[in-house]
């Protein structure tokens, strides 16, 4: 049986994800093309691989997060700082367009932009008060509630189901999910896929155990699956698509029908109680842009495309399948993200039970 994380352990995952993450987008990257595209953001402080681990495990880490641009907790109604924490997605364009800062400009608010390469590290700058939102997958709020952070999920995205898989190879003879039972099955440990492979597993009357996971970040296990070391992969977007136009990878199976795949916006209890039309505001912006692109899928797909350092072929497999919309967190919602919690602590993953509607202000 496995032993329960203990807090160390968890710090551990936490960095785990970050250093992973971020290295796996480079490599993806740089099996699709030779030369990435460089990044031309020079205002946005970015956390890069080289230092993630230090940053997380010593107490450096705090002291540079301590360092970024902070708030007096009792700012001045008419002079306050939104300090907003992004990955590369809809949240650079949005800081790109500078339409949130019109929007916001009214009210006396100032937004300073700090871009990281992770989820999890954004919710450590969180955690010790140094941002005041950010964007997340569904996996990394858990751990970091789990580890005490002041979390307050406020906005989610429409399902996506159809950005993660199962993928085989091409000419696999793997032809069901029933056909995965004995098979080598690689995925990140503690993800959004994680709980996704589970939950299919069930779904076809499968146990967890049924099958042999490897647990790979997806950099190792793209190499794994490229080398037929595993039976198949179990991934997100944009890695699944550079996987299917890069290495033939065949989809056994998507999330339709199994989980829903939400993306998160999070801020802290205390500033969302506080900051309320801030947010509100921000919401819609995000939501605006949104629907821009589903409906300018080809236009979304070329900013996408240096963003992320892929081609745009890929990029597009990725951008048409993806589902676009974003709104205010609900009980409903928060439902969803709690049947995570308790699977994630029944696979011991996180070393206890958590309530998600703690994470929350004013859930409809």
């Amino acid at each position: 049986m496995s032993k329960p994380f203990s807090a160390a352990d968890l710090r551990r995952h936490i960095a785990q994800l970050l250093a992973v993450t971020a290295a796996s987008w480079s490599i993806a990257a740089a099996k699709a093309r030779s030369v990435l595209t460089p990044s031309t953001n020079t205002t946005a402080m970015t956390f890069d691989v080289s230092n993630r681990r230090r940053f997380v495990l010593s107490g450096v880490g705090a002291a540079a997060l301590a360092s970024l641009p902070s708030l007096p907790a009792q700012a001045q109604q008419t002079n306050r700082v939104f300090r907003v924490g992004h990955q590369k997605g809809f949240l650079s364009l949005l800081k790109g367009r500078g339409t949130l800062e019109q929007r916001l400009a009214p009210l006396g608010v100032k937004i300073s932009w700090t871009e990281f390469t992770a989820g999890p590290v954004q919710l450590e700058a969180l955690n010790v008060g140094s941002i005041d939102f950010g964007d997340v997958g569904e996996a990394p709020p858990i751990f970091a509630q789990a580890a005490g952070a002041p979390l307050a999920y406020v906005a989610a995205t429409v399902p996506r189901p159809a950005t993660e898989a199962v993928l085989v190879p091409k000419d696999s003879p793997i032809k069901s999910v029933a056909d995965l039972k004995g098979k080598k099955v690689a995925y990140n440990k503690g993800s959004n896929v994680h709980y996704f492979l589970v939950k299919l597993l069930e779904k076809n009357g499968l146990k967890y155990d049924d099958v042999q996971s490897v647990f790979l970040p997806p950099a190792d296990a793209r190499a794994a699956f490229e080398k037929g070391a595993v039976d198949a992969w179990v991934i997100w977007d944009p890695f699944l698509a550079a996987a299917e136009v890069g290495l033939n990878g065949r989809i056994l199976a998507d999330a339709t029908g199994v989980v829903n795949n939400r993306a998160y916006y999070f801020s802290t209890l205390d500033y969302a109680a506080k900051n309320a039309d801030v947010i509100k505001i921000v919401i819609e912006e995000i939501n605006k842009l949104d629907q821009w692109g589903s409906a300018n899928r080809d236009a979304l797909a070329a900013e996408f495309a240096p963003l992320w350092g892929l081609p745009k072929p890929v990029v597009d497999r990725s951008v048409t399948r993806q589902v676009y919309g974003t709104g205010p967190i609900t009980k409903a919602i928060l439902q969803e993200q709690q049947v995570i919690a308790d699977t994630f602590f029944n696979l011991k993953l996180i070393p206890k039970k958590i309530n998600v509607l703690e994470a929350a202000v004013n859930a409809g």
